[in-house]
């Protein structure tokens, strides 16, 4: 499978379906900058939620990237920044 790019909306959806979703979360609100322990999602959720993106776009992550990946943004420019990697 070719590498594509990621988007908040991708990142949305597979928490959504690896993990769910806290009742007082709003995961389509401005979320990029909030820390995903404060969005309901730990570690292990994380750790699923990138198998799936490893899946959906190309590129695996290391643990260690996904677990230093502590918002939704850095989560995002990780993936990205291996998918510009991988082209």
């Amino acid at each position: 499978m070719a590498a594509r790019e990621m988007t908040i909306a991708d990142l949305t959806r597979i928490l959504r379906e690896c993990a769910g979703e806290d009742e007082g979360v709003d995961l389509d609100g401005d979320i990029l900058d909030i820390p995903f322990a404060e969005l309901g999602y730990d570690s292990l959720a994380l750790l699923e939620a990138s198998s799936r993106l490893e899946r959906e776009v190309g590129v695996k992550l290391s643990d260690d990237a996904v677990s230093e990946a502590e918002t939704p943004r850095l989560l995002l420019a990780a993936v990205n920044e291996a998918v510009l990697a991988a082209v």
